[in-house]
């Protein structure tokens, strides 16, 4: 299991360029990556895109890519753009009868007067930003387990509570049936003292109004159900690949099954236990969002 919460560098270098990679995710509900790079390295978008997707299933990416042509550069003129300059400067100068001729240290300085040649990306450059980004993703997965493995012992500890609750809502539900019983015929025999004509108690009715009771009161599949989702969050919390959508779900299912045993018991004991469990799953869920 890993945690989608994660950082990871990585660079590469040939004989005239360098590249520099930072790596930086949080939680989302999908993969979401977002590119900043120079305009220079926007061919390889959808191949940055694929390599990261290869590698997370879920997360906000953050992905920095710097690129440097450390060789020597050369520079081309924007013909245009100072031929435009000039043009201006001269009929400025005619306008205002002017004196004095353009500065080339000023010209030089304009912005947009000189770019770098653009050559392209060869290659090897082309491997090296593949590279660079295969190290970050490398360094982030390391640190998402690791992340990951602490998220799963904290998970661990709030099962264990699940778990201590489930058997005192089992032994409490196995006497609901007795304490039905005698409340039924306790207020039975407040109604009949209360009469003043001597009435029976039919016994066969008030053995059905009991069974009526207990049956609607059977939590017997949601104990059941509980201890199954408890093993299946387990085992999904120690197995590999992805984890947190199916965690998610069954994060829901026993918020479910501690709802139904709420509404369906009236023993103290029961909701309290019931409740105890709703408020580790609600701690859980907290947890479950940043999983991967």
């Amino acid at each position: 299991m890993k945690s989608m919460t994660g950082f990871g560098q990585g660079s590469a270098s040939g004989e005239n360029f360098a590249v520099a990679v930072d790596l930086k995710t949080v939680n989302n509900r999908f993969l979401d990556v977002h590119l900043r790079m120079g305009n220079e390295l926007s061919s390889l978008e959808a191949v940055v895109k694929r390599r990261i997707g290869s590698r997370l299933s879920r997360g906000r990416v953050d992905a920095s890519i710097t690129f440097e042509r450390t060789g020597e550069v050369a520079y081309e003129l924007n013909r245009p753009l100072i031929a435009g300059y000039i043009s201006a400067l001269r009929a400025m100068q005619q306008e205002f009868n002017l004196t004095g001729e353009p500065d080339i240290n000023i010209l030089a300085r304009l912005p947009g007067a000189m770019q770098p040649v653009r050559d392209g990306l060869d290659e090897k450059m082309i491997a090296g930003v593949v590279n660079a980004i295969d190290q970050a993703l490398s360094e982030l997965e390391q640190m998402r387990e690791r992340e990951g493995e602490a998220l799963a012992e904290e998970m661990r500890g709030r099962l264990d509570e699940i778990s201590r609750q489930v058997p005192l809502i089992e032994e409490a539900a196995g006497g609901l049936v007795d304490v039905y019983r005698s409340r039924l015929q306790k207020r039975i025999g407040e109604l009949l003292a209360r009469d003043t004509q001597g009435v029976e108690i039919d016994l066969g009715r008030l053995a059905q109004e009991i069974a009526y009771l207990a049956d609607r009161s059977d939590i017997s599949e949601e104990i059941t159900r509980l201890k199954s989702h408890l093993v299946q969050f387990r085992e999904t919390i120690d197995s590999p690949g992805e984890a947190g959508k199916r965690l998610d779900f069954l994060l829901q299912e026993l918020n479910r099954e501690a709802n139904t045993v709420l509404s369906k018991s009236t023993d103290l004991s029961i909701k309290e236990a019931a409740l105890a469990i709703k408020g580790e799953v609600e701690k859980l869920r907290e947890q479950v969002q940043n999983v991967e």
